[in-house]
């Protein structure tokens, strides 16, 4: 198979969905961080604490849809503590997000063990299964890969055009994303910056959690440590990738995922004639020239990183 038909079959856009909808909400996640003027390097470990809680919750019992709000509630946890020390305290946003980072994937390691102390290979749940919609999955191709996913898959899909109406269309989203560009402009309309950013970050860091749940929830069906591998610095690529706008987030996620759809088919179809790590880093070479391309025209929030003082002047 050529990589021609590898682009027109159903099931390589199926696996393309699949791959990109973690993406999609942890890319959401940092956007609504970095749009109110928060980077949130804590993604990583935001992710992983997700993908753990969500399944830890199902496997002792629970039902899918309370993992993921368990996941989300985490994420929200984790969001505050981020902002107590970068919002409030104004401290580092790069040291605060990757202590995040190292403490929640850390935790998320410690309390599975704690759990499971004596699993040797990961123990598996019942994933959400894949929801056909009526009609529309019948249509050729399209209707394989876009309309046969499971529900978060459409959760994540929907959610795109909702962070886009809600920063673009509301006097919400004008306050996040003048926290992110003029605070004092904000603060002098009698709106608290503080809490603005606390709520975008508690918020963005749900998604970011939602995420992660996607993988051992829908993706797979256990949790084992690793397994986030990268994504959520990939999410703060893409945020770059997109100018901050969730429609080219969307798109460069979309990229990503095809890429990485397109390697492990490649994998399959070169035997061993290429190492397979060769087409293991494609899809990360192609998106940092991709990013670096589009880098050198985005127009970054202008108070991302700084923090805010209230009553201050510059």
């Amino acid at each position: 198979m050529d990589i021609l038909e590898i682009l027109v079959s159903a099931g390589f856009w199926a696996a393309t969905i699949r791959i990109v909808s973690p993406l999609i909400l942890g890319t959401l996640g940092e956007l609504i961080c970095e749009r109110a003027g928060v980077l949130n390097l804590g993604i990583e470990g935001i992710m992983t604490m997700g993908a753990m809680s969500g399944w830890m919750w199902v496997y002792m019992g629970g039902d899918l849809w309370t993992g993921v709000m368990f996941a989300a509630f985490l994420g929200l946890m984790f969001g505050l503590l981020h902002s107590i020390f970068t919002v409030y305290l104004g401290l580092s946003q790069h040291v605060t997000g990757i202590g995040i980072t190292l403490f929640a994937s850390s935790l998320s390691y410690y309390v599975y063990r704690m759990l499971l102390p004596d699993a040797t290979t990961p123990p598996k749940i019942e994933p959400f299964q894949v929801y056909e919609v009526p009609f529309l999955s019948e249509i050729p191709v399209i209707g394989e890969a876009l309309f046969s996913q499971t529900p978060l898959t459409y959760l994540a899909l929907i959610l795109v055009p909702v962070v886009w109406y809600v920063l673009y269309k509301t006097p919400l989203g004008l306050a996040v994303r003048m926290a992110g560009e003029n605070p004092m402009a904000v603060e002098a309309q009698g709106i608290n910056v503080l809490s603005v950013r606390t709520g975008a970050v508690m918020v963005g860091s749900a998604f970011m959690a939602v995420g992660g749940a996607f993988i051992t929830m829908s993706a797979f069906d256990a949790f084992f440590f690793g397994m986030i591998n990268g994504r959520g610095w990939i999410c703060i690529a893409l945020v770059i990738f997109a100018s901050w706008k969730p429609g080219k987030a969307l798109l460069g996620a979309l990229l990503f995922a095809g890429l990485d759809a397109l390697q492990v088919r490649a994998q399959q179809t070169s035997g061993a004639l290429i190492p397979y790590q060769f087409f293991l880093m494609i899809p990360y070479i192609l998106s940092i020239v991709a990013m670096v391309i589009m880098a050198r025209k985005a127009s970054y929030p202008k108070a991302l990183l700084v923090p805010f003082r209230r009553g201050e002047r510059t």
